[in-house]
């Protein structure tokens, strides 16, 4: 039973990687990284650039990938990187 709760946590680690690598890659940004919040259950992605957009590229361009893609988060906040 362990092993298939790792595996599952494996297989969720790389679903969340493979999303912050398309948020990554649709912002056209060279450096991203995530926190995850367990308690309130909120995936923070941070991507370098991203304060080059407005509020609406962001909705515009970061939405569609959101409601495709299937993890159960809260809620999914982007914020810029700054290093």
């Amino acid at each position: 039973m362990e092993e298939s709760n790792e595996s599952e946590f494996e297989e969720w680690q790389k679903d969340v990687n493979y999303l912050v690598n398309v948020l990554k890659e649709s912002f056209e940004s060279t450096d991203a990284r995530y926190t995850i919040d367990d308690l309130n259950d909120i995936l923070y992605v941070e991507l370098e650039g991203l304060d080059e957009y407005s509020e609406d590229e962001i909705i515009e361009i970061a939405e569609p990938i959101l409601d495709t893609i299937e993890l159960d988060f809260e809620d999914v906040i982007l914020i810029p990187l700054h290093n």
